[in-house]
């Protein structure tokens, strides 16, 4: 039977099978489509070809609100998760922490590419640190971890409602709508453009969980020769670090209504994470640390994101802040 991905003009292609990556549209989701599409093309030694096909998501839509007044996390995944369900794309690419806690059913990761500089960037025509702005400045975020992460640092600051992708945040910058802004590291390191910000260290401001990873999702169906590929293509690390944050995240029935943060650290020879929730204000934050061996089975890892979120909980009398109301 011939394969469905073949398409008729392969053949100048020396036979190479199309996997259709789905991938928003957006410069940075295209850098991180093509990225694996090439990786797929030198780990399958060139039987499998990548076809970039882009979608406009719903999070690519908004301009002005918060994610959460438009439904929170799962915006800039809805429409790859209806198109690969349908067969539409054979895989699809996600900066991870734009992820829900939960994959749809049917959907699976089939590889974690090695995580790039997880810290977040600071932007300011003004200064180079939250530290050093005026007082009364004003910070651009839609991002409720960093707008509590600012306010706990300098509670005088006005926070102003700021989305889009790199270049509109540039460009609100550039206009005068707010005197800094916030941009990971990761996604401005991919597109070149790292030199526009000043790196914050982890221990000032810790990042979302999974901040810096790209995740690629299949459904099951997905060849056997394709998925040992991207087997391939999957760095250990990474992959660990996904299964504790992520872990996190879901004992906190973890998404945009609640300010999270996360991070897993290379100690050596353990895996050691530190999370944190804030209050929306800034002025509470309850965290959690450990650790666990580098040689720990997958259900081991999740079992220590899992810990840290129930202390914070324990930690918090059971109540956590959440935009818009209890937890």
């Amino acid at each position: 039977m011939t394969d469905p991905r073949i398409s008729p003009d392969d053949t100048s292609r020396n036979d190479q099978r199309v996997l259709r990556v789905g991938t928003r549209g957006s410069p940075l989701a295209l850098v991180q489509a093509r990225q694996v599409a090439a990786a797929l093309e030198i780990h399958s030694g060139g039987a499998w070809r990548g076809e970039i096909v882009t979608f406009t998501t719903s999070g690519d839509q908004l301009t002005t609100e918060r994610l959460i007044d438009a439904g929170g996390k799962g915006l800039f995944t809805r429409e790859l998760d209806a198109a690969l369900d349908r067969g539409d794309v054979d895989v699809t690419v996600h900066s991870l922490k734009d992820v829900p806690s939960v994959l749809p059913d049917g959907q699976r990761f089939v590889a974690f590419p090695e995580r790039e500089d997880p810290r977040e960037g600071f932007l300011s025509p003004h200064a180079k640190s939250l530290a050093d702005l005026k007082q009364g400045a004003r910070v651009g975020t839609a991002s409720l971890r960093r707008e509590a992460q600012t306010l706990a640092q300098r509670p005088d600051v006005e926070i102003v409602t700021f989305r889009g992708n790199v270049a509109t945040r540039m460009r609100k910058l550039e206009d005068g709508l707010a005197d800094a802004t916030y941009l990971a590291m990761a996604g401005l390191t991919r597109l070149g453009m790292a030199h526009l910000a000043n790196p914050i260290p982890l221990d000032v401001m810790l990042p979302a969980a999974g901040q810096g990873i790209v995740g690629v999702v299949a459904r099951e169906d997905l060849p056997e020769d394709a998925a040992e590929a991207f087997a391939k293509m999957n760095h250990a690390p990474t992959e660990a670090a996904a299964h504790i944050e992520r872990a996190f995240l879901a004992a906190l029935d973890g998404s945009c209504r609640t300010p999270i943060a996360a991070h897993t650290f290379d100690e050596g020879e353990t895996w050691f994470m530190r999370g944190e929730v804030l209050s929306l204000d800034g002025k509470q934050t309850w965290s959690a640390s450990g650790s666990c061996a580098k040689n720990a089975s997958r259900d081991a890892l999740a079992a220590l994101g899992a810990e840290l979120a129930g202390k914070i909980k324990d930690a918090a009398g059971g109540e956590l802040p959440a935009f818009g109301g209890a937890w």
